[in-house]
């Protein structure tokens, strides 16, 4: 059986207030949470069993997804009851997992949309023997990254933390593979940091942490701006997931939802089920919740706008995160 493990117990502080009440994996994302689209990112990929590691508000996670028989996979929850750092999260759902010590485990970031080919790092990591093998993709600006240089033969040597200038701009992707071994040796009910102290701790002794690099789709859903920018990505067909109901399109609006014939939906918006969107109202680039009302004549752009919000008639909102059940009075700009 093929497993994985979600890390998915963070607070997602970046994204309040909406993470008050919803954990950030939870977040609507093209109509669905953030979560389902990687839970069909590891199901394609082969994976059969997946382990949720959660902590923040941690009932959400069962409630939405049960037993995960309607995604496809078989779910089991392992809960912190405080938490434990990426290491100590790998470490604490180590005891759900059926797999033998010396095969492979999928450890997959929270909060990653990616569109490498998992079947083909997993394939790797077997034919290199590796202890771990990191998934790492290019980026422009590695300076807002740790970085991750490796050797002529894709052996990771150095986990670095983030510089002004950066040796590689090959960075951590946030989805590796495991010897699972190698997950059981992390110190159980610890704050421990895969990033800061296993993987360091592996090349020290000398173990094999080997690199698969791919520079397919790839994007850090951990801020306003990257959360709506998935949501467009995967409305537009930029990145495809099987979890978006209907085709490829500019916007896209939940049957139960309610747009006007005068008001604009544009650059990958979604609108959620109840939301009403009113004449002559502009939304660019952005996520109505399920029960929110934009107004008339309501302009809003690259935000967020929470469940049973209110942005009223004649107002501008760009680069915003609305709460759920906010309102943004009439005629009011924020940008």
């Amino acid at each position: 059986m093929r497993e994985a493990v979600l890390l998915v117990g963070g607070q997602g502080t970046r994204l309040r207030p909406l993470t008050l009440t919803t954990p950030k994996p939870m977040l609507p994302v093209a109509g669905v949470p953030f979560l389902q689209h990687q839970i069909a990112k590891l199901r394609d990929g082969g994976i059969e069993h997946i382990v949720l590691a959660t902590s923040y508000r941690a009932e959400v996670f069962q409630t939405h997804f049960g037993d995960g028989a309607s995604f496809g996979v078989r779910l089991t929850y392992a809960e912190e009851s405080a938490p434990l750092g990426t290491g100590g999260a790998i470490g604490n759902a180590a005891a759900l997992l059926h797999s033998e010590p010396e095969e492979p485990v999928v450890i997959y970031n929270g909060d990653v949309l990616s569109a490498h080919d998992l079947r083909a790092q997993i394939a790797h990591h077997r034919s290199v023997n590796a202890s771990v093998t990191l998934h790492l993709v290019e980026v422009r600006d590695a300076a807002a990254y740790g970085c991750v240089p490796t050797d002529d033969s894709g052996r990771v040597t150095a986990f670095l933390e983030k510089m002004p200038d950066p040796i590689t701009h090959w960075v951590n992707a946030g989805c590796y593979v495991f010897r699972r071994s190698v997950m059981d040796s992390i110190p159980r009910d610890a704050v421990v940091s895969v990033e800061r102290q296993t993987f360091p701790g592996l090349l020290s002794a000398g173990d094999h942490v080997a690199s698969w690099k791919e520079s397919a789709y790839w994007l850090d859903v951990g801020t306003p701006t990257t959360l709506v920018q998935a949501s467009a990505d995967l409305v537009q067909g930029t990145f495809s997931s099987g979890e978006v109901v209907g085709a490829p399109a500019d916007s896209l609006a939940a049957p139960s939802a309610t747009v006007h014939p005068s008001a604009t939906l544009s650059s990958g918006t979604f609108v959620g089920g109840g939301a009403r969107v009113e004449a002559n109202a502009e939304v660019a680039s952005s996520i109505v919740m399920p029960d929110a009302i934009v107004e008339a004549g309501a302009h809003v752009t690259r935000s967020v706008v929470g469940a049973g919000a209110r942005i009223e008639a004649g107002s501008r909102v760009v680069n915003q995160l609305v709460g759920d059940s906010d309102t943004v009075g009439a005629n009011a700009t924020s940008i």
